[in-house]
């Protein structure tokens, strides 16, 4: 995202505030201060610079406030499903020492979303304070998923050769932006209580949800295609794979990361989250930026159960398209090795954590 000007961050547009119903409530219903001191430090004393749903906007939108807080952006839920299969209670407060310095900013509250852009992104508001019901997509949603996503999705990969990877036919050319296929209820929550991981649950969204009548819509789609192969598998292309990412401190103190250079790769694999929702056999492998010594600044070993999650993992990448190599012809697939997520392209200190993702007999034509 582009860096704003300090004006520019913090410019509220007066007349265009004060119009919206937000504005008549007056500064302190959300940011909290005293509105009827006389001087600077008394009328900014406990001030909010960022209310969230527990909050200002929890008061006036009590159902989406529940949801909310609940949800994946709320909870950040999912960094814990995974620290905590990979370790134990021994290693849990090192690990949140860690998560505070490190993950906790990409927490998403109401007004990174519908105010400003995401603090973890360099914060400024989005429109002089004015309020967006809709996220506009390219200053709120990539400015968190912006590395891979925004990049799969408009089209900005290239590889190595210097091919460019088209964007996803969602974007061009049908112009869909974020919301189009991200529901307000699924953003904030609303419709999977309890759910610990982006995978966990129905599909949300599914193709099928567009398109209802795959089954004979063209000679690939047969039933047997449909049932055993995830949509991506068929639809997806080349996306980026990240590796190892260590998080520390700097001498000041600050916390950082330093990461692997990442690949531009494209693998199928098993189905390590198969259920009713998800029955698929194979699906689509993306690498994800962890190692056993990711968090050895803040102690050793506190990933004692690494092998416990794979780092090849089921992903959606944002770049379908309707016509790919692997579905170019029946042998581009069946019996080739090159597109399937076999040993020989597993690190070595991986392969028991990926042992169930891993294909051990890539499939033959009428196998």
């Amino acid at each position: 995202m582009p860096q704003l000007e300090a004006w520019e961050a913090v410019f509220v547009s007066s007349q265009d505030f004060l119009d919206d119903i937000h504005g008549s409530l007056g500064c302190t219903a959300c940011h909290g201060g005293d509105r009827t001191a006389t001087d600077m430090p008394t009328a900014h004393a406990g001030i909010i610079v960022d209310p969230d749903s527990t909050g200002a906007c929890g008061s006036c939108h009590t159902d989406t406030n529940e949801a909310h807080t609940g949800s994946l952006h709320g909870t950040l839920a999912g960094y814990w499903t995974v620290l905590d299969e990979r370790s134990t209670e021994a290693e849990r407060p090192q690990l949140q020492v860690a998560f505070d310095n490190h993950c906790a900013s990409c927490h998403a509250s109401c007004g990174q979303c519908h105010v400003s852009r995401p603090t973890s992104a360099g914060g400024g508001l989005l429109d002089g304070h004015t309020f967006k019901a809709v996220p506009p997509m390219n200053t709120t949603c990539t400015g968190c998923h912006g590395s891979r996503v925004n990049n799969e999705y408009k089209g900005l990969n290239t590889l190595e050769d210097g091919t460019s990877v088209p964007a996803d036919v969602h974007y061009n050319p049908n112009g869909m932006a974020c919301g189009a296929c991200h529901s307000g209820d699924a953003m904030h929550g609303a419709l999977e209580p309890g759910v610990d991981h982006r995978y966990d649950g129905a599909p949300l969204p599914a193709c099928e949800d567009c398109h209802p009548d795959l089954v004979g819509s063209n000679p690939q789609h047969t039933e047997g295609h449909l049932e055993d192969l995830a949509c991506q598998v068929c639809h997806s292309v080349e996306y980026k794979n990240c590796y190892s990412c260590h998080v520390q401190k700097n001498e000041d103190d600050i916390p950082f990361f330093r990461t692997e250079p990442s690949s531009m790769n494209f693998y199928i694999g098993m189905n390590h989250e198969q259920s009713e929702d998800r029955p698929w056999s194979y699906v689509v492998l993306r690498h994800v930026p962890i190692d056993p010594e990711s968090f050895s600044y803040y102690g050793d070993n506190l990933l004692p159960n690494f092998d416990n999650r794979p780092t090849w993992v089921y992903a959606t990448p944002h770049n379908i398209q309707k016509s790919t190599p692997q579905n170019s012809s029946c042998l581009n697939c069946h019996g080739n090795a090159d597109i399937f997520l076999t040993e020989d392209k597993v690190d070595p200190a991986e392969l028991e954590a990926n042992r169930p993702v891993i294909v051990t007999e890539v499939p033959a034509l009428g196998g």
